[in-house]
């Protein structure tokens, strides 16, 4: 099965799980409106790329203006998502002045999609720069919605980084892959940067047969603290082995 499940399958269950998502994000906060958002989660293989650029896909669906940028500067794989070249990307964008608009793909009229790149061998060194600072800055001038994938929160520190420099923070994990500690110090690791922490999508979680169907939970936190739960379709067809991030 494609990663991009709203560009093959829009009206499948899965495709409305996302929906869901993207209408939690939007109303997660009423102050202010959430135009960066991060996409990590506490170790590797849990779905956070597929994540990721779903839920791109649903803000582009929308008619927002959608910047899908891949942050993962040590193991990138948006580019394998969308099937694109990953020869220029954002580290090359950031180390040879190039403009946005020469390292970016244009999938849709509503979709840009900046790779990767080149990887450096300083990756949170460039992350935390005031180069990068400044281009999230006047990158949410321009478009409604930049959706960032980064490495593995537990792995690497490019995660905090990154979550103390967007507007919210989207955890990612996985049934029988994460591991409840792990769950846990990735929350403790946002909270010490005091990212916004938006909500936890769990994928792949077991339905009633034993095997892998598509139900998810999207949780949100309000600002009491309060954990809120809803339940999304469940589609109970058997466990997709193409997310591997």
């Amino acid at each position: 099965m494609s990663d991009l499940i709203l560009e093959k399958q829009p009206k499948s269950p899965i495709s409305e799980a996302y929906r869901t998502i993207r209408t939690n994000i939007d109303f997660s906060s009423i102050d202010k409106e959430i135009r960066t958002i991060l996409v990590t989660s506490s170790g590797p293989g849990e779905g956070k790329t597929t994540t990721a650029a779903n839920i791109a896909l649903t803000y582009a669906q929308a008619g927002k203006k959608t910047l899908l940028i891949d942050c993962d500067l040590r193991k990138p794989r948006i580019h394998k998502v969308f099937k694109i070249s990953n020869r220029i990307g954002f580290t090359n964008m950031m180390a040879d002045d190039m403009k946005l608009s020469e390292a970016a793909f244009l999938f849709n009229d509503t979709l840009q999609v900046l790779t990767a790149g080149t990887i450096p061998p300083n990756p949170s060194e460039m992350l935390s720069s005031n180069k990068m600072k400044t281009f999230l800055q006047a990158a949410a001038m321009v478009y409604d919605r930049i959706i960032i994938d980064s490495p593995p929160i537990n792995v690497v520190t490019d995660a905090q980084i990154l979550g103390a420099a967007t507007d919210g923070v989207i955890l990612v994990v996985s049934s029988e892959i994460t591991n409840i500690e792990g769950a846990i110090r990735a929350k403790e690791l946002l909270l010490k940067v005091k990212a916004n922490i938006l909500g936890v999508v769990l994928r792949r979680l077991k339905s009633g047969s034993g095997k892998y169907g598509y139900s998810s939970y999207y949780y949100y936190y309000a600002e009491d603290g309060e954990k809120k739960r809803r339940k999304k379709k469940n589609d109970r067809r058997p466990q997709s082995h193409s997310s591997r991030d």
